[in-house]
């Protein structure tokens, strides 16, 4: 197996010195025959913290139809409620424009959105490092297919030299052979 530096100048045309950390990282896992990939969301949900699953959640949640459909029965019952209470009662609870409602609504929507940014944040995150991962599996298997093709050529030579010096020591039988003299028929006897 070649060294790092020849690899480096061979299979990626460069110095080993011009490489960046990662293309070097592969290129010493692959001298070395060690793996590359890794599950990169198992190892991003062991260094997650509470608050991190936490804003995970609440997005799921808040992005699902059982939350649209929790809160569209809610705000239902909310108004509904409020409008037969202003028939029956001279004060209801909140009366229409539903004022207190709108407050609620207003406080929802602050803590719901940098909830979801921050999950939306996480998830680039995780994005990102999936990608830096794809590329280096990506490197190493197009180093792996480039280090084949080389066998692949150094077989196909050696066989071609291999038939030619055959096909040689072949031409010169077959030249001897012609140049024997030709032994006439066998005598009757």
């Amino acid at each position: 197996m070649k060294d790092i530096s020849t690899l480096a100048r061979d299979l990626m045309q460069s110095r080993l010195e011009d490489l960046t950390d990662r293309e070097r990282r592969v290129l010493e896992r692959f001298v070395e025959r060690r793996r590359i990939s890794r599950n990169v969301g198992r190892m991003l949900e062991t260094s997650s913290t509470f608050g991190d699953r936490l804003a995970d959640k609440v997005a799921k949640f808040g992005g699902s139809w059982a939350f649209i459909s929790l809160f569209g029965i809610v705000l239902a019952l909310w108004i509904g409620g409020n409008t037969v209470l202003l028939v029956g009662r001279a004060h209801p609870f909140d009366p229409y424009p539903f004022i207190f409602l709108n407050l609620i609504l207003s406080m929802l929507a602050a803590i719901q959105a940098p909830v979801i940014m921050m999950s939306q944040n996480r998830q680039a995150a995780k994005d990102r490092a999936a990608a830096n991962y794809d590329y280096e599996v990506n490197l190493k298997a197009e180093l792996e297919i480039l280090q084949l093709h080389e066998k692949l050529d150094e077989m196909r030579q050696t066989q071609l030299t291999s038939l030619l010096a055959s096909q040689a020591t072949q031409l010169a039988l077959l030249e001897k052979l012609v140049a024997r003299p030709q032994a006439g028929p066998p005598p009757n006897g």
